[in-house]
């Protein structure tokens, strides 16, 4: 069950946290946030570095520019956040967490690990996820314009009306092993790999 938070607490957990960070755990309290109900909360560019999140309530949160780097938000609800402009979620835990219609627009989620998350009409446009792991991951109407994809995992990824125009570093082979392609835009020259080497990807699925 989610538990709620006074904004007096929360703030004392960053503090805590904050030293807990500056001291590399000699002094202050590690964030345990898992499990709460931030949803709607404003926290900009706050440095939540290394904090659990994990199952907590995100939802329709203003985390621009908010450092998560490395951060547990295994299963968290994250609806229609937005986690705009220079937030780093690098190297964070964000398998099975629900992402629909969140907002990550020119942020960092480089090495992030997406399995299983939900992203149905996500904002992905110019993010870097270079080396993250989206395997099993649900792309439909995904905007990823302009993103960096170089060397991520998209095994079994669902892409169905999916915008990948603009993106770099992907390449045939990592859309081989994706579920489907069904209405995704691509790159021109992608697009004529995919119908001559794997055509099937762009067929409606079963």
């Amino acid at each position: 069950m989610v538990r709620k938070i006074s904004t007096a607490d929360l703030r004392q957990v960053y503090d805590d946290h904050k030293i807990w960070l500056s001291t590399v755990g000699e002094a202050g309290r590690y964030a345990d946030l898992s499990e709460t109900k931030l949803s709607g909360m404003k926290l900009l560019r706050i440095n939540l570095n290394k904090a659990n999140l994990s199952g907590a309530d995100l939802s329709c949160a203003n985390l621009m520019g908010v450092n998560m780097k490395g951060t547990n938000l295994k299963c968290a609800n994250m609806r229609g956040a937005y986690v705009l402009h220079g937030a780093n979620l690098t190297g964070a835990d964000m398998s099975e967490t629900d992402l629909y219609k969140s907002n990550f627009t020119k942020s960092d989620l480089s090495n992030v690990k997406l399995t299983k998350s939900y992203l149905y009409k996500a904002r992905l446009n110019g993010v870097n996820l270079s080396g993250a792991d989206m395997s099993d991951a649900d792309l439909s109407k995904t905007k990823l314009k302009k993103a960096n994809l170089s060397e991520t995992n998209l095994q079994n990824a669902i892409l169905i009306s999916t915008d990948l125009n603009g993106t770099v570093g992907l390449t045939i082979e990592q859309l081989s092993v994706v579920k489907t392609l069904y209405k995704s835009k691509l790159n021109a020259e992608l697009m004529e790999q995919v119908k001559e080497k794997h055509p099937h990807l762009l067929e409606k699925p079963k």
